[in-house]
């Protein structure tokens, strides 16, 4: 048997790894991914490859080392490269405390929180199909829905190395074409999951930011049941593109620096224009200003 490829991937300081552990804590899909306390690890399909990795930080040396299992040989860099942007390894937050050193919303809660990077997804149809899941229901709730999306569509995947980790998200295919009627979404929401799915699997959407995270919102707000929020949340989380800002999120607009009565959305895009082209940042700061932390 192969032995696992070790790789460690550097990165700027300061880069906190609780706020990853958080994140994915929130949100895990058991059996897709496994989370440690000072370890996450998930099942992976790239391209024609499938596998698992496990992620670990090394603060010591200001990097993360990352475990692929044998199989994913051939795709070592591209994997690589997805795993920096998942963990946002390439930020420098220097350029983001000069960048809104002058606004006196977010500045000092980037002054405060200088480690606070931007979480993305490893697989951004996966973060989609949750974005989209995810419509006017609690994170909680979502995360119960995909589960089920998981346990009933996920493909198994088995290595003795992670046992922990069992099956592979479902594909736009099985979405596409399963029954999910009592899958606990109402019908529109599970409609415009399906048809999303089913762009997707038919290649008559292109899921990708090659163009620019603006274009990208473009094509996913042609489909019946996806607004700007869930468009500019997908570029945010599915590709970490730091200039998408989903400007009509209820955490972002009541949000405490904004004081007692929030700020509206209209309000909020205008403001944003000026944190542009790293207006994702805001919004994290922001997120983590509404959750009291």
């Amino acid at each position: 048997m192969s032995e696992p490829i070790v790789i460690h991937l550097p990165y700027c300081p300061p880069w906190e790894w609780g706020q990853f552990h958080e994140h994915f804590a929130l949100r895990l899909l058991p059996g897709v991914e496994a989370l440690e306390q000072e370890r996450y690890s998930r099942n992976f399909r790239l391209a024609e490859v499938r596998g698992w990795f496990s992620v670990r930080p090394l603060p010591e040396r200001d990097a993360l080392e990352l475990t692929l299992s044998a199989s994913a040989a051939g795709v070592r860099e591209p994997l690589a490269a997805h795993v920096r942007k998942m963990f946002d390894l390439d930020t420098e937050p220097q350029t983001l405390l000069r960048h809104f050193a002058q606004d006196d919303a977010i500045g000092p809660l980037i002054a405060a929180k200088p480690s606070l990077r931007l979480p993305a997804a490893f697989d951004p149809f996966e973060q989609a199909v949750r974005a989209i899941i995810n419509q006017q229901v609690s994170i909680k709730a979502a995360v119960t829905i995909t589960r089920r999306l998981v346990e009933r569509l996920g493909e198994p995947q088995h290595d003795p190395a992670m046992p922990m980790l069992d099956r592979l998200f479902p594909t736009p295919e099985a979405i596409a074409s399963a029954t999910l009627d009592a899958i606990g979404m109402p019908a529109k929401r599970l409609a415009a999951l399906q048809r999303f799915a089913a762009s997707v699997a038919q290649g008559a959407l292109e899921l990708h930011v090659e163009d620019g995270a603006d274009a990208l919102v473009a094509r996913l707000c042609e489909l019946p049941g996806i607004g700007p929020w869930t468009a500019q949340y997908i570029a945010l989380r599915g590709f970490g593109e730091a200039d998408a800002f989903p400007a009509a999120d209820l955490g972002l607009l009541k949000a405490p620096t904004w004081g007692p009565d929030g700020i509206g959305a209209k309000a909020l895009a205008k403001r944003a224009d000026a944190w542009r082209p790293w207006r994702a940042y805001a919004a994290i700061h922001l997120w983590r200003n509404y959750a009291g932390r």
